[in-house]
């Protein structure tokens, strides 16, 4: 199912087709459970704007990580 829509949207938008769901997906668990619930869709949009700037989505994926895995719990 995730992938059918990844690839419609793909297809709507003019994108490349190889979007890695399972990185994206991980990323937005790690961002609202670690920081807060709506930081999952913005973390989600700033890793597609990074990788829009030329960083591996890897790459980028682990620094936020990293970030969330240190993200103070009282922190807003």
């Amino acid at each position: 199912m995730m992938q059918t829509w990844s690839d419609a949207v793909c297809t709507e938008l003019n994108l490349p087709a190889d979007v890695d769901i399972d990185v994206i997906l991980d990323l937005a668990r790690v961002s609202a459970h670690r920081v807060k619930r709506p930081a999952a869709p913005v973390t989600t949009f700033l890793l597609g704007s990074a990788m829009t700037g030329g960083i591996d989505v890897n790459v980028a994926a682990a620094k936020i990580q990293e970030l969330a895995a240190t993200w103070p719990a009282s922190a807003e």
